[in-house]
């Protein structure tokens, strides 16, 4: 049994009784040189220092503390875990608990940064997105972005709220006002305020997150025309709803577009946690949408063609969601079982194929799919067609050819611009397999 004790930047004389007192009893205490620098002189535990890298080192760790070190040891006591505030935000006491179990870690937080945080700012915990991106990609923060939304970034150093305005201020919230606070809590504390925009302390003390009240700047409060008349990529424009305009995404032409794009993620339906098989990704755009719909969605996008896969990797990262997507430059051709193995952990909720798709594929990523799974495929070939009307026959949802009209200048008027059309089969797999009514 390992016991995790929150301390914050006031140090012992902020602890409760019964965490000084598990302190104070302990045979081993385990904590950054930060922490455990914060223990008085009469706490008399050997003091060890998380292993480097710590995911790796932590099991060899932990069987070393499972015996007294020694004959003189006191046996009688445990081993205690300090980390920062609370330690299951983005803390120790979780990874502890994904090796060792929850029945084996006992968390006693403190106030966390982030508590401390609103609590200088009067936020409502109820209004506030708490964002981490200790040891990530600062680029995590821009699907959160909307006009005032406040936000509370976790940051790895001092270097961080810089950093942040910069990125802010480049994708077009350099309205924002970004507050930092250091060392919450402690006889150190401090803050910065200023717009993004007009950021110039270069580095703050360690210890640093900041809060975002979010505001676009003028130019990006709506969404903007090229001279065809298309919408163009513009920061507030995106919003939290799928069918983002295709500047957005970059392609080479081979892309969903986005009204077809936002019908097919209405059938799909991401919620939170959800794993989304995007095969066939072309531009990446129907699982990039996926990973922006809704939290800890996962999606593992197939492409043929290196060149395209490479771009679906880079606007992934672009719009920061990178870190939950996966993709692999494989021809479906060669069957999913070469593509994507026996499924384990990657096994879908949802499956889009928007290229490559044969009457096998077809089969094949439908029996895949969880009693409650999601299919939806489009065709704009005869023969494609041909395959999702025979599928339709096994598996019954919704089949629908969708065409869509542009209205677009010709000489001195505007006429209708017709996009070819698309069938589109929607299905959810129930236990007999047959969809029964709308998908």
């Amino acid at each position: 049994m390992i016991d995790v004790v929150g301390i914050s930047a006031a140090g012992w004389e902020a602890l409760g009784p019964g965490e000084r007192a598990l302190l104070e009893g302990a045979r081993v205490i385990v904590g950054g040189e930060r922490h455990l620098a914060l223990l008085p002189e009469h706490v008399a535990a050997e003091r060890r220092t998380w292993p480097r890298p710590l995911r790796e080192g932590l099991p060899d760790l932990l069987a070393s503390l499972g015996q007294p070190a020694d004959a003189d040891s006191r046996s009688g006591a445990g081993v205690v875990a300090l980390a920062s505030g609370d330690p299951l935000r983005s803390g120790i006491a979780s990874t502890l608990i994904d090796l060792l179990g929850a029945d084996q870690v006992r968390v006693h937080p403190s106030l966390a940064s982030d508590t401390l945080a609103r609590a200088r700012m009067g936020w409502s915990a109820e209004r506030v997105e708490v964002i981490t991106t200790v040891g990530r990609d600062l680029r995590r923060v821009l699907p959160s972005l909307a006009p005032g939304a406040r936000l509370v970034v976790l940051l790895s150093d001092g270097s961080g709220p810089a950093e942040l305005a910069a990125l802010l201020t480049d994708r077009g919230w350099g309205a924002s006002r970004v507050t930092a606070w250091w060392h919450l809590g402690g006889d150190d504390e401090g803050s910065a305020r200023s717009r993004a925009s007009t950021w110039e302390l270069p580095r703050t003390p360690d210890l640093v997150l900041c809060c975002v009240e979010a505001a676009p700047d003028d130019a990006s409060t709506d969404g903007t025309a090229d001279e065809s008349g298309a919408e163009t990529t513009t920061a507030a424009a995106l919003g939290p709803v799928p069918g983002r305009p295709e500047a957005t995404f970059a392609s080479d032409g081979q892309i969903t577009k986005r009204d077809v794009r936002a019908s097919a993620l209405a059938h799909l339906r991401p919620a939170d946690g959800g794993h989304l098989w995007d095969l066939g990704a072309g531009s990446g755009a129907v699982g990039i949408e996926w990973c922006l719909a809704a939290p800890r969605t996962r999606c593992t996008s197939v492409e043929r063609d290196p060149g395209r896969a490479a771009r679906i990797r880079a606007t992934a990262d672009d719009l920061g969601v990178g870190a939950r997507l996966t993709v692999l430059t494989a021809d479906l051709a060669d069957g999913l079982d070469v593509v994507l193995g026996d499924g384990g952990d990657a096994a879908p909720d949802a499956v889009f194929v928007g290229g490559g798709l044969t009457e096998e594929l077809a089969d094949e990523a439908w029996t895949r799919l969880p009693v409650g799974g999601r299919f939806v495929a489009h065709a704009v070939t005869l023969q494609t067609e041909a395959v999702l009307v025979a599928l339709h026959g096994r598996t019954g949802g919704a089949l629908t050819r969708l065409s869509v009209e542009h209205a677009r200048p010709l000489g001195r008027y505007l006429s209708w611009t017709p996009a070819r059309p698309v069938v589109q089969l929607a299905a959810v797999r129930t236990r007999s397999g047959i969809t029964e009514g709308e998908a």
